[in-house]
């Protein structure tokens, strides 16, 4: 017979059973927790996009646009120039160098009004916290901040090479408007020129370095900024780094091993020495050893701006010896005031000291600068250089025949 089977009670069973819990994707936030998160994802898409345009707008601005007078025989003399650069950082924001712009002071359409055939843009990787004319450590960096809310890629956050790298991209990236054109070799400018004088509207601009820390201690990497297309390069920036000592560094020695290296090899590859930025004894070293023309791509006099970063006399006389050109800045720093006439005197010392073939223009566009004018009104400068005596063919030289004799000369050949 069988057994019958017990029913356990049925608070025992209940005891045992566990409640069903509801699978993750059944779980909700609470309102206010995904309304917060929503806010701050905004916030961030925002300062995003808003932040890097308004500290633009705070590093890069035009004062007395508009007060300075052009008669109109100037006007058409300057039409007529030449007109070179030697120094712009408009690569280092997030802006379209095709489109005209609201903010800073460079791009292709402001180019073409202000009638600039030949723009060197500097490449910016690295500047200190702090940033003075005085003494900075290599210690900080304001720039990564800036690269991050860019959003340029990662490669970018942590590597001075791939910030240069990228630069260079956008540069090559902008000549697809047409009316750029990367310039590499003499040939290449030279062409460019040709067609300018043909009545086409293109501009040729050139792939500078502001400070070769980005070699990340590899000469070899110098190779590979040639075959990116860079062509002038500066040693150092706002820090001594360990090519050499800067000007604004805390050591402000000489060339390094590595340095000397860089420059030799600089020299062979046909890249342009640029001693802007550069301590007083790197400067003098550089100009002893020269064996092609050294450029100032940015800069002063400092018996006309007594400011730090400025030329001595005999800094003068040294670029001059190699054949060199002196580009004089549009900005306080350089000039004391940014005015065309305060940049015209300048000029006219640098004229007076070594002859009219070693000066140019050195801009310092986009180089977190105030200037009184921004690149659609460089014939500001060419009415000041008239009003300062300056003669037709001297303004021709300053304004720009001096680069371009200079870049065809150290440029590679090219086919």
């Amino acid at each position: 017979m069988a057994k019958p089977v017990r029913k356990k009670p049925a608070a025992a069973a209940a005891s045992r059973k566990r409640p069903a819990r509801p699978s993750a994707h059944r779980r909700k936030w609470p309102l206010w927790l995904a309304g917060a998160l929503i806010v701050l994802l905004a916030l961030a898409i925002a300062f995003l996009a808003l932040a890097p345009g308004i500290a633009e707008r705070s590093m890069n601005r035009v004062e007395g646009s508009g007060l300075w007078r052009v008669e109109p025989e100037v006007a058409a003399l300057h039409e007529n120039l030449l007109v070179a650069d030697l120094h712009a950082d408009s690569l280092l924001w997030n802006r379209d160098l095709t489109s005209e712009a609201a903010r800073g002071h460079v791009d292709l359409p402001r180019l073409a009004e202000g009638n600039v055939a030949i723009q060197v843009f500097g490449s910016v990787t690295k500047t200190p916290t702090g940033q003075n004319y005085d003494a900075n450590s290599a210690d900080s960096d304001n720039i990564t901040a800036l690269v991050v809310a860019q959003l340029q890629p990662p490669r970018t956050w942590t590597s001075l090479l791939q910030r240069s790298l990228y630069h260079a991209e956008k540069l090559h990236a902008a000549e697809q408007g047409g009316s750029l054109r990367v310039v590499r070799t003499s040939a290449d400018l030279r062409d460019v020129l040709a067609a300018r004088a043909g009545g086409a509207d293109v501009i040729a601009g050139l792939l500078a370095v502001e400070g070769l820390h980005n070699l990340e201690g590899e000469l070899d990497n110098l190779d590979r900024l040639f075959d990116a297309g860079y062509r002038m390069a500066g040693l150092t920036h706002f820090f001594d780094n360990d090519l050499a000592g800067s000007m604004h560094g805390v050591e402000k020695g000489g060339l390094t091993s590595l340095g000397r290296s860089v420059v030799r090899r600089m020299e062979a590859l046909g890249m342009t020495v640029d001693v802007a930025h550069l301590s007083h004894e790197g400067t003098a070293e550089v100009l002893a050893m020269a064996r092609r023309p050294v450029v100032v791509s940015h800069g002063g006099a400092q018996a006309v701006c007594d400011v730090n970063r400025n030329l001595t006399d005999e800094e003068i006389r040294g670029v001059a010896a190699t054949g060199g050109v002196i580009g004089v800045g549009f900005w306080d720093g350089a000039v004391c005031q940014p005015t065309p006439q305060a940049t015209a005197r300048t000029i006219r010392y640098i004229r007076d000291l070594v002859g009219i073939d070693h000066v140019g223009l050195g801009s310092d566009f986009d180089g977190a600068v105030t200037t009184g004018f921004d690149a659609g009104g460089m014939a500001a400068v060419t009415q000041a250089l008239v009003d300062q005596g300056f003669t037709q063919p001297e303004i021709r030289a300053v304004m720009g025949e001096n680069v371009r004799r200079l870049l065809m000369e150290n440029l590679p050949a090219g086919g």
